[in-house]
């Protein structure tokens, strides 16, 4: 796929719906089995991590209804007790699964992933899960998982993944005894924001997760899914780098654990703000954005927040005068690629001064020249490379990567640039 700068691009647009949190959309199918009854989602978004938590759903016996934007969720009477999930790429359905099915005692349960999807580890929630009672046969995918009955304990997670914390409540929430959860850091707080407001018993002090076991099952519930802070991220950027564009954002997520990008761009001083609207669940509102001149920045805080944004925030970096540096971020090692390396190869090959960190990269701004890019099989790889075409032509080598998690992005993306031959 080529990607060129376009010589008129779309000088003020407005998104109302751009791409639904794939966060949430992951959290309200699985969480469903929790409840009572029948579950309703709206704007459920429709990529294939999402749709493959939604076939796991059905795999294990829920019933799923469609009725236009609305997707209609009924949690069995039992869960099955054999089943293959297969994940394909989505490592969130693959953890909290694991989690959910832990304490179903005398299952079986064989976990495949695609093939990126097998070289991530999951002894981060084979630990755990083993310590509560249950019994994992690998560290990787595949893996059988042997539930059983679980009890209580405390655990310190060494490394901060809204993953691992998830898979743990929700194996503890059917454990025969409180348990706790720490981590590192704060790290994205859906799960524990999403199940408290249900009515789950899970309380914060001190930094540290009390999670009391379910007494009886959740209320159903209606919920909204609001745009992706992790996808509206690119068209941000997009703006920024770009001359003389704005853009408002309408309906984004901005859980304070999901908007740390933002703050970041703002420190390099992006022309860029938001304000809340609504506080459901989730804090909901608008983000608006113009182009601006960009400055070097260090990253080193919060990096848990904004781990899945650092591929694209590396566009900005780039796009910046002087030197930026994203430390602290050794997860980035082992996503869907090894984004630090994928990050710092396509930058070189554009003309950028980049170099590996042992937890990070650093990247010295300038001109981008065009190259060929490769994708790594990385959505996020390939959708923030895929915005030096705002600046230089580009060929992007594998974009249909993109497919996992934002189907519809250059069709978005073509407000700004030329897809001269797309895939």
């Amino acid at each position: 796929m080529k990607i060129a700068p376009k010589p008129n691009p779309t000088a003020f647009r407005r998104y109302s719906s751009l791409a639904q949190d794939k966060s949430l959309s992951h959290r309200s199918v699985i969480f469903s089995f929790l409840t009572s009854g029948e579950c309703e989602i709206q704007d459920f978004l429709r990529a294939e991590d999402t749709n493959s938590t939604l076939q796991i759903a059905k795999v294990l016996g829920a019933s799923v209804r469609e009725e236009g934007q609305k997707l209609l969720l009924t949690p069995p009477s039992q869960i099955v007790s054999k089943a293959q999930i297969l994940c394909n790429n989505a490592g969130t359905a693959m953890r909290l699964y694991a989690g959910l099915l832990a304490s179903r005692e005398g299952g079986v349960y064989e976990f495949v992933g695609d093939e990126s999807l097998s070289k991530r580890p999951m002894d981060r929630i084979k630990t755990p899960l083993e310590r509560l009672g249950a019994k994992l046969s690998s560290s990787y995918a595949p893996f059988t998982l042997y539930p059983n009955k679980l009890r209580g304990i405390h655990f310190h997670s060494p490394v901060a993944s809204a993953q691992v914390k998830g898979a743990f409540i929700l194996a503890s929430l059917f454990a025969q005894t409180p348990s706790s959860f720490s981590e590192p850091e704060l790290s994205r707080d859906h799960s524990e924001r999403f199940l408290s407001s249900l009515g789950a018993e899970i309380l914060i002090q001190n930094k540290m997760l009390h999670i009391a076991p379910l007494k009886k099952p959740l209320s159903p519930y209606s919920f909204v899914i609001p745009n992706d802070p992790s996808s509206v991220i690119f068209f941000v950027i997009a703006c920024l780098i770009g001359k003389n564009l704005q853009a408002e954002f309408e309906n984004v997520l901005l859980n304070p654990t999901r908007i740390e990008a933002f703050e970041v761009l703002k420190k390099m001083g992006a022309n860029l703000s938001y304000e809340i609207r609504s506080e459901r669940i989730e804090p909901v509102g608008i983000v608006r954005v113009a182009s601006s001149s960009l400055v070097g920045v260090k990253v080193e805080k919060n990096i848990a927040w904004l781990i899945d944004e650092i591929p694209a925030l590396s566009i900005a970096f780039a796009c910046a005068r002087g030197v930026s540096e994203a430390r602290g971020a050794k997860e980035l090692k082992v996503k869907e690629s090894n984004r630090i390396n994928s990050i710092v190869s396509n930058l070189k090959a554009l003309g950028i001064e980049a170099c590996e960190l042992e937890d990070g990269l650093r990247v010295q701004g300038g001109e981008f020249r065009s190259a060929k890019l490769k994708s790594f099989g990385d959505h996020r790889i390939a959708m923030s490379f895929a915005l030096v075409g705002m600046k230089k032509e580009i060929e992007l080598e594998g974009s249909e990567c993109i497919e996992i998690s934002f189907p519809r992005f250059f069709e978005f993306l073509s407000e700004y640039v030329e897809v001269v031959n797309g895939s």
